[in-house]
């Protein structure tokens, strides 16, 4: 958190410097010579010495590579070297920490000192930097009587400090970096337009998506329609078979009476007789005649329809006639 008193500080870093921060990191990642996107994208550099021509491609040697820039390398006797140990702090602001320590300790003039730095080491406190200061006027002294140039930006110059190769500025680096500018452009331009493609591509997707999920919503919202009607159809035919089912099973504790009088007017024929029919639900109480009240019985018995048939007082006979009269009990099929 913010300390009082410090109020740019967090945890004891100075939020002051993020921005410097982080555009020392972008111009490292982009223009420094161990950079991996200069190592791609570098023009390469013819570098001519007294013993012969080799090319470079970001400070490093390579074979097979067209050059259209050249350098020059310094004999070490042109150059004045300094080893430099520096706080990891000041990174950011390597540049301007270097141009002061060239101008204090150059022994050339202003106008006639020129220099180069590479960054021969760190660790997680220090930075080891190798420096070269040279004089304009030796250089180009030297260029002309050994490659008979005069331009002092017609060719970069180079020095070569602990094995690793360093460009002295205010030559003619101008040239590569302004290539290598233009390649980044260009990636940065095609990359943007693989961005746009890429968007465009997405856009279009989700444009398909969106119409397939307006139609699944349209489809959801119908089928949920027909799922309604289908369940109000459903839950009325529910209804309906329970009405039914109540019916049938009043049906069954009630038989009709008149169907049951018409069943007993068919069995009983012309030998018999009611006298009297009363129904309660299941159970018919039968008065009635007949010449043989006992068949009349026994037929009833053997009913399929009838639980029971049971006779509710003993046959007799009618005086002075033939005919018995009986009266039965009979309880229909189904009662419990």
């Amino acid at each position: 958190m913010f300390e009082s008193g410090q109020n740019w500080e967090l945890f004891g870093y100075d939020m002051r410097n993020v921005g410097r921060h982080w555009l020392a990191a972008w111009r490292d990642f982009l223009w420094a010579d161990d950079s991996p996107v200069r190592r791609r994208l570098d023009e390469a550099v013819v570098l001519r010495t007294p013993g012969g021509e080799q090319t470079y491609q970001a400070g490093v040697a390579c074979d097979g590579h067209q050059a259209d820039c050249a350098a020059v390398l310094l004999p070490d006797e042109l150059v004045l070297c300094r080893a430099l140990q520096l706080p990891l702090a000041v990174e950011p602001e390597l540049n301007s920490v270097l141009a002061l320590e060239v101008n204090a300790n150059s022994p050339f003039s202003a106008e006639d000192t020129a220099y180069g730095w590479h960054v021969s080491r760190r660790n997680e406190q220090q930075l080891e930097v190798a420096l070269a200061i040279v004089s304009k006027s030796a250089v180009m002294a030297h260029v002309a009587q050994h490659y008979g140039s005069h331009d002092a930006h017609a060719q970069e110059v180079w020095a070569e400090l602990d094995g690793a190769m360093v460009v002295i500025n205010s030559f003619g680096e101008g040239k590569r970096d302004g290539l290598y500018q233009r390649r980044l452009l260009k990636v940065a331009g095609l990359a943007a337009a693989a961005f746009l493609v890429l968007l465009l591509t997405a856009a279009i997707g989700a444009g398909f998506k969106k119409l397939e999920l307006e139609q699944l919503e349209t489809l959801a919202a119908d089928t949920q329609r027909e799922a309604a009607n289908a369940s109000r159809m459903r839950s009325a035919l529910g209804q309906a078979n329970e009405t039914i089912a109540y019916f049938n099973q009043l049906g069954n504790a009630y038989p009709s009476a008149h169907n049951e009088l018409g069943r007993l007017t068919q069995l009983l024929g012309d030998d018999a007789f009611v006298e009297r029919f009363a129904m309660n639900g299941l159970e018919i109480d039968l008065r009635g005649r007949a010449l043989d009240a006992s068949s009349v019985m026994q037929l009833l018995t053997e009913q399929p329809d009838y639980a029971e048939v049971a006779a509710a007082s003993p046959i007799r006979r009618i005086p002075g006639t033939e005919v018995e009269q009986f009266h039965l009990k009979i309880r229909i099929e189904g009662a419990q």
